[in-house]
């Protein structure tokens, strides 16, 4: 994104690539750039504003706890705001992306501090966090500590102490029941129900 006189502008590189990535016509994209500056006329939405948006877009799924692990999501350049090229891009990853795509993106939900790896610690932590959805459709679900030291057991095939991307994409999308359950809980946050 660019801006014109401070004001936040969609430069023409940024509509072409949102029109090829997302399946929109450059039409509708300025017409999509045009609602998220009337809701954000600075050009970026916050926490607070994402919580806000967060909690209206998805009414009956309690995110709250999850809300901050999915704005990372979407704040690729780590500057505390989402501008509309890091919202459409990950939208449309979500709604039409491969599988590993999405689990590209999901990734930055575990992965608290950016750092390219999830820790022990950030898993646990996060596992705590979603426990109440996870727990919500599997009651007989194991406490939260069993359940993230199962986790990164199954994630971390290696055995060095942190799940790669590589390990996490493969952990998912292979037969590990547990970290599959919880890539999955990240993913419904994302999908409307119907």
């Amino acid at each position: 994104m660019g801006s014109k006189n401070g004001k936040p502008m969609l430069r023409e590189e940024d509509i072409t690539q949102l029109a090829q990535t997302s399946g929109l016509d450059r039409k509708q994209v300025e017409e999509h750039f045009n609602g998220f500056m009337a809701e954000h006329p600075n050009g970026k939405m916050n926490k607070k504003e994402f919580a806000k948006m967060l909690s209206k877009a998805l009414p009956k799924k309690d995110v709250s706890k999850m809300e901050k692990h999915v704005f990372r999501v979407y704040d690729t350049n780590l500057d505390g705001f989402i501008d509309f090229v890091e919202f459409m891009v990950v939208y449309y990853v979500m709604a039409d992306g491969s599988p590993e795509e999405v689990l590209l993106k999901i990734f930055r939900i575990f992965d608290m501090n950016s750092d390219g790896v999830i820790s022990k610690k950030e898993l646990t932590r996060l596992v705590k966090d979603m426990y109440g959805m996870i727990k919500s459709e599997s009651p007989e679900m194991e406490s939260k500590e069993m359940v993230a030291k199962s986790v990164f057991a199954e994630m971390d095939k290696d055995t060095d102490g942190k799940i790669t991307m590589e390990e996490f994409i493969s952990a998912c999308l292979g037969q590990e029941e547990l970290s599959r359950i919880l890539a999955l809980k990240c993913v419904d946050i994302f999908v409307q129900d119907d």
